[in-house]
C-alpha cells in the first residue's frame, strides 16, 4: 500500500514538473531574456529525473524484478531516459541544444504511459520463464536507451533539415532582389553609391541573423551525429545481448520475429547514417535525411510492433 502511494505520487510529481519546465521553455523561446528562467527549467529537469528515478526504484522494490515488463514501465524507462540524455548533454554543452527535444520528448512519453493507457495496464504480472532472467536488465534497458538517443538525435536532424530548407528560401529570394537592384541600376539610372549599398546591404548573406542561423546549423548537425552515434552503440549493445538472451531462453539466436526484424532494420538505417557521416560529400542534407526516416523506422519498431501483439515479443503489447 505504501508503495502504491509512493508510485502514484512520484508519477503526478514527475508529470507536474515536467509540464511546468516545458511552460518554461515555451516563454524562453519567447523572450530570450529571461535568464532566470532558464535556470530554473534546468532545476525542474533534474527534480524530473529524481522523481522518475525514485518512481523506477520504487517498482523495482515492491515488484522484486527490474520495471521493464511491459508497455507501461517501458514508456516511463524511455521517459527517465530522455531526462538523462538532457543532464549529460548539460554537462558536454553549457547552452544544451537538447533541452527543447528532450523536455517534450519526456512530458509526451509520460504523458501518454500515465493518462494514455488503461489502469489495468500500469499493473504489472508475474513475469513469463522467458522473462525470469538477468538479462532483461542489460537487453531492455540498452534498447530504450538507444530509442531515447535515437530519437533525440533524428529530432536534431530534422530541425537541421527545417532551418537549412528556410535558409535556403532566404538566400533566393536576397538574390532575386539583387537582380532587380542590378535591372534597376542600368533602366531606371539610380546614383552610383545608393544603388551599390543597397546590393551590399541585399548580399550580405553573413550578416547577425544568418551567421547566427549558421551557427545554429552547424551545432544541430555536430550534436545530430554525437547522439545518435552514442544511440547506436547502445543499440548494438541491446541487439547484441538480446540475442544472447534468446539462445538462452529459445535456444536460438536469431528467429526473425517482428520486433527483431524492425530492430535489425533500425540498426541498418543509422549504419548507413554513420557511414554517409565518412563522407565529406554526404555530410548535412544527406545524412539528416537518412536520420529523419530512421526516426519513423524506430517508432515503428517500439510502438507498432506492439499495437500488433505478434511474435516472441509480445510481452510488451497492448494487449
Amino acid at each position: 500500500m505504501i508503495f502504491a502511494t509512493l508510485e502514484h505520487i512520484l508519477t503526478h510529481l514527475s508529470f507536474s514538473i515536467v509540464s511546468i519546465v516545458i511552460a518554461i521553455h515555451l516563454m524562453i523561446l519567447s523572450v530570450h531574456e529571461i535568464i532566470g528562467l532558464r535556470h530554473s527549467s534546468e532545476k525542474g529537469m533534474l527534480a524530473t529525473f529524481f522523481s522518475l528515478t525514485g518512481l523506477l526504484v520504487i517498482r523495482w522494490i515492491s515488484l522484486r524484478h527490474f520495471p521493464l515488463s511491459n508497455l507501461y514501465e517501458s514508456l516511463i524507462f524511455l521517459s527517465w531516459s530522455f531526462s538523462i540524455i538532457h543532464m549529460v548533454s548539460k554537462l558536454w554543452n553549457h547552452k544544451n541544444d537538447l533541452s527543447t527535444i528532450t523536455a517534450p520528448s519526456a512530458i509526451f512519453t509520460q504523458g501518454f504511459a500515465t493518462s494514455g493507457l488503461s489502469s489495468k495496464m500500469h499493473q504489472s504480472a508475474i513475469l513469463v520463464p522467458a522473462l525470469q532472467s538477468q538479462w532483461l536488465m542489460m537487453h531492455v534497458s540498452m534498447m530504450l536507451l538507444s530509442y531515447a538517443a535515437l530519437l533525440c538525435g533524428s529530432l536534431l536532424s530534422v530541425a537541421f533539415l527545417v532551418i537549412t530548407f528556410r535558409k535556403n528560401i532566404d538566400i533566393f529570394f536576397r538574390r532575386k532582389n539583387v537582380l532587380i537592384l542590378i535591372k534597376s541600376f542600368f533602366f531606371r539610372k539610380i546614383q552610383y553609391s545608393n544603388e551599390k549599398r543597397s546590393v551590399v546591404k541585399s548580399t550580405s548573406f553573413l550578416s547577425f541573423p544568418n551567421y547566427y542561423k549558421y551557427q545554429l546549423i552547424q551545432r544541430l548537425d555536430y550534436w545530430s551525429y554525437r547522439v545518435i552515434s552514442l544511440g547506436f552503440t547502445f543499440l548494438t549493445i541491446g541487439i547484441l545481448s538480446g540475442a544472447v538472451w534468446a539462445n538462452e531462453a529459445w535456444g536460438s539466436y536469431w528467429n526473425w520475429d517482428p520486433k527483431e526484424t524492425w530492430a535489425f532494420i533500425t540498426w541498418t538505417i543509422f549504419a548507413i547514417y554513420l557511414h554517409t557521416r565518412t563522407n565529406q560529400s554526404l555530410h548535412g542534407t544527406n545524412s539528416a535525411l537518412v536520420a529523419s526516416i530512421g526516426f519513423l523506422i524506430i517508432w515503428i519498431c517500439y510502438f507498432g510492433i506492439n499495437l500488433l501483439g505478434i511474435g516472441l515479443h509480445s510481452y510488451g503489447s497492448f494487449t
